[in-house]
């Protein structure tokens, strides 16, 4: 599947639809781990290629034990937030002792999440975690990327999502108001993500396509962990509203506008002859951290334990040639990878 196109409308977007398909999402709907995009066209057929020419060792991913084995080679991490540092209810010590003890040693981390939040937002949901401030220097999400967005929209905005992501538009000159009368829809989430799914909102979506109205992804995530459950995430309606024919708008994680203003930040932390060489980006999500990743230039630390362990085994002991093979099979090229985020493995 080839890389987004930019569009014709702000600076700030383009097509989630690109990274997930009909097939996808219909699949999504009863197994939402099972089905995973593509990352890049290019990416999966050379993939493809040399395994055919040379068999699936020639792209084994190195598996390592800690952080601290790679830690000298990059100034700077990306790292994604759910999945990775906390599951939205408890923080993997061991994850922010990590990033913590990468700090000690003179790196920088800045944190990049397709939270809706701001900045202030997410750091405010680290604290009430118990994330201490000596795991991160900074923090962009999707929410700041989208911000960008919806200072673009001429007209009356709906916010369809939960009360608890109102902060996405503090400060922002936007005229709220219902679907019914709405010139733009900015998406944080289902209302009630625990217990609706992607097809209760199938009818409304298909009026407001029908009107021609553009629709804001504010968080490009289809699932994530919340506790021991998966949660729908605001994507998932990005992708049905595209399913339905509508126009779907999205900064976050994969686009391009969350990884530059994530490598502004670390410019600004390490130096200004600061290059994509210098940075790894760590995440756990495919269509997300992994496309991201890779699409914009970066070097690749894959979290196993995410979102996606069940395709090769349990999420402490995943089967590494399944994993491997998963790898191959989705175009992904992490340059290493471990289970969970740790300093060093005992």
């Amino acid at each position: 599947m080839d890389k987004p196109q930019a569009i014709d409308l702000p600076i700030f977007s383009a097509p989630i639809s690109n990274y997930y398909n009909r097939s996808t999402l219909t699949h999504l709907s009863a197994h939402p781990t099972r089905k995973i995009t593509r990352i890049s066209g290019a990416v999966n057929f050379i993939a493809r290629l040399l395994i055919v020419l040379f068999g699936a060792s020639c792209l084994m991913t190195k598996r390592i034990h800690g952080l601290s084995e790679i830690a000298k080679e990059y100034p700077g991490i990306l790292c994604d937030v759910w999945g990775v540092l906390h599951n939205g209810q408890a923080v993997y010590d061991a994850a922010a002792q990590a990033l913590a003890a990468y700090r000690q040693q003179g790196g920088r981390v800045v944190m990049l999440t397709n939270s809706p939040r701001p900045e202030a937002g997410v750091i405010e949901q680290f604290n009430e975690l118990g994330v201490d401030t000596d795991v991160y220097d900074a923090v962009v999400s999707s929410g700041d990327a989208t911000r960008e967005l919806i200072r673009k929209v001429k007209g009356s905005i709906f916010h369809l999502g939960p009360k608890r992501d109102a902060p996405l538009f503090a400060g922002l000159d936007v005229d709220l108001t219902s679907e019914k009368e709405c010139d733009a829809i900015v998406c944080t989430g289902l209302f009630e993500d625990e217990v609706e799914t992607p097809d209760d909102y199938r009818v409304r979506l298909k009026a407001l396509v029908a009107r021609n109205i553009p629709f804001i992804c504010a968080n490009p995530d289809v699932v994530v962990h919340r506790g021991n459950s998966l949660i729908w995430c605001a994507g998932s309606l990005a992708n049905l509203y595209t399913e339905l024919g509508g126009e779907t708008l999205v900064a976050g994680k994969p686009h391009k506008p969350i990884y530059d203003l994530g490598m502004k930040k670390l410019i600004e932390l390490i130096g200004a002859k600061t290059t994509k060489k210098d940075v790894i980006a760590i995440g756990d999500a495919l269509p997300t951290d992994v496309a991201g990743a890779q699409n914009n230039g970066f070097d690749l630390f894959y979290i196993s334990a995410g979102i996606h362990y069940s395709e090769y085994g349990s999420a402490d002991n995943p089967d590494e040639e399944k994993l491997q093979a998963f790898l191959n099979n989705n175009g992904a090229t992490p340059k290493v990878w471990m289970p969970r985020l740790s300093w060093q493995q005992v």
